[in-house]
């Protein structure tokens, strides 16, 4: 297996991953493409094995107003006869070490057993519009000082 970056030739590929990992929800294929469309900054990893896209990761910005303030994990995805293997674990690992996402507050919504391994705490701060009350809301490196509601990219909502 390798990790390396995302390649704009491998979209497809994610796109249709997503929809293995997601088979319930076209959420997640339509946020990824429609931030590759709009051309956001995010930052976006694959795992490849025998030529093939069998896990991602991307992280796109996070703001307080106007203002960067981190970056929001969304989605991970694993090929699904592929899971439980540890895969999606090393992937997080990986991304979290890399240069430009390693001293930086990174935002997730997710399962808090399995985010928590990693360093992840339950924010009290800032506040994210999708979770009401903060309970799958967490956060690494978070330093927010201040009580505002989280910013994401306008891809986030449904339909935009």
């Amino acid at each position: 297996m390798k990790i390396r970056k995302l390649i704009p030739e491998e979209y497809a590929k994610v796109s249709a991953l997503l929809r293995q990992a997601f088979p319930r929800s076209r959420y997640e294929v339509q946020l990824v493409e429609k931030l590759h469309d709009n051309k956001k900054i995010v930052h976006e990893w694959v795992c490849i094995h025998r030529n093939a896209v069998i896990a991602f990761i991307a992280f796109s910005k996070a703001f307080d107003g106007a203002n960067f303030c981190g970056w929001h994990l969304a989605p991970l995805a694993v090929k699904p006869q592929m899971q439980n293997q540890g895969i999606g674990s090393e992937l997080l690992r990986f991304s979290l070490r890399q240069e430009v996402l390693k001293e930086s507050t990174i935002f997730v919504l997710g399962n808090p057993d399995f985010y928590q391994r990693f360093g992840f705490l339950r924010c009290t701060m800032p506040i994210c519009p999708f979770d009401k009350n903060n309970a799958h809301f967490l956060g690494i490196r978070n330093n927010a000082a201040r009580q505002h509601t989280v910013g994401y990219e306008r891809e986030f909502k449904a339909g935009v």
